[in-house]
């Protein structure tokens, strides 16, 4: 099978093009994108995969006249970046309608995965407490990327109506993190104080990159058509979070955080969209079990992916509340405990003699 991954000039789909290139199922995987992979990324790929770097109508090319069978779609841009909203929509929404248009005319192609996220079903107070797939939105998000993805989703099933022959598969992805992703996200939880909303403590799932690398693979070289929810079960309070972070909250009234989007932009530390600020406020929790029941996966606990995100950033190390790590106060409490024991087991001696004597 010839696959072709767009946007391996990122971590995600390096990292699926990476692993479907050593995949015995596959026979050539071709990587394209806007802009050529770098560093580590471009190490990841050298040798495996063919890596086309163009603009979009390089990249429609590279579906027309490459063969390929299978197309995953991640060339999906989460954040405005320094190209602005305008940029950002160009490569989202034009990119997605030129890409889909290829496919549509390349009759070797079998298969269609498209990168999708849970920000598409919008973050307000109106929501209910779990999201399925079947759910719409209770309001239009305000984030450019949530509207991206819903128009990109809308597109979608148009294809599908005009080429039922193609296995098209949609993954709706919560928010990523991992040890070595490096997300808006995850250097979000590094700071050493993390703003939050006044009043605010919003239910979180999270996705371990591993796992969203799993079921991509699947998706691609097998066969599960539809929308699914991908996320990790169960769910994180921010506050707990910023906690087990060993991080320390600094409440703000509701503009305030984007004030701090506004100083986290300039610092370098990314760029805070209105869909994460919304999350932040309102939370998000999707159902999951139509995944696990179609892929027979189950991708890590939101709990376990966040533990070893920390774990592998070492996060514990430097942050504000690191004297308060579970292995410090797990110790504490142990030492604690003993010296209880030894009071009484002391008091109980004293006792003991003191019968004796009388």
């Amino acid at each position: 099978m010839k696959v072709l991954v767009t946007g391996v000039g990122r971590f995600l789909g390096a990292h699926l093009a990476a692993r479907l290139a050593v995949d015995p199922r596959v026979t050539k995987v071709i990587g394209v994108d806007t802009r050529p992979p770098a560093g580590d990324l471009a190490r990841l790929l050298r040798g495996k995969v063919t890596v086309v770097t163009d603009d979009l109508r390089g990249v429609v090319a590279s579906v027309t006249e490459s063969g390929v069978e299978a197309v995953a779609h991640l060339g999906v841009l989460v954040g405005a970046g320094r190209g602005g909203r305008a940029a950002q929509k160009e490569y989202n929404i034009i990119g997605t309608m030129q890409l889909l248009a290829a496919v549509q005319a390349a009759p070797a192609v079998r298969k269609l995965v498209v990168r999708s996220s849970t920000a598409a079903y919008g973050a307000s107070f109106r929501d209910p407490a779990v999201f399925t797939e079947a759910t719409p939105p209770t309001e239009m998000p305000r984030g450019g990327f949530a509207k991206d993805v819903i128009e990109i989703e809308g597109y979608v099933r148009g294809f599908r109506r005009r080429r039922p022959d193609v296995a098209t598969t949609v993954l709706r992805l919560a928010p990523l993190i991992g040890p070595e992703a490096d997300t808006i996200l995850t250097r979000y939880f590094a700071l050493p104080v993390v703003p939050t909303v006044l009043g605010r403590d919003p239910r979180l799932q999270f996705l371990h990159v591993d796992d969203v690398l799993e079921i991509l693979v699947r998706s691609v070289v097998e066969d599960h058509q539809g929308t699914f929810n991908v996320a990790g079960a169960g769910v994180l309070t921010l506050s707990q979070a910023i906690r087990r972070a060993g991080r320390m909250s600094v409440p703000v009234v509701e503009p305030g955080m984007s004030a701090f989007a506004t100083l986290a932009r300039s610092l370098g530390l990314g760029e805070f969209s209105m869909d994460q600020l919304d999350l932040f406020v309102h939370g998000r929790v999707v159902d999951t079990s139509r995944l696990v029941a179609e892929y027979g996966y189950t991708p890590r606990s939101t709990p376990e992916a966040f533990a070893d995100m920390i774990a592998g950033r070492r996060l514990h190390e430097s942050g504000t509340l690191s004297p308060l790590r579970p292995g410090v106060v797990s110790s504490a409490e142990q030492a604690l405990l003993g010296g209880i024991r030894a009071a009484r087991r002391a008091a109980a001696a004293a006792v003991s003699r003191g019968d004796a004597d009388v």
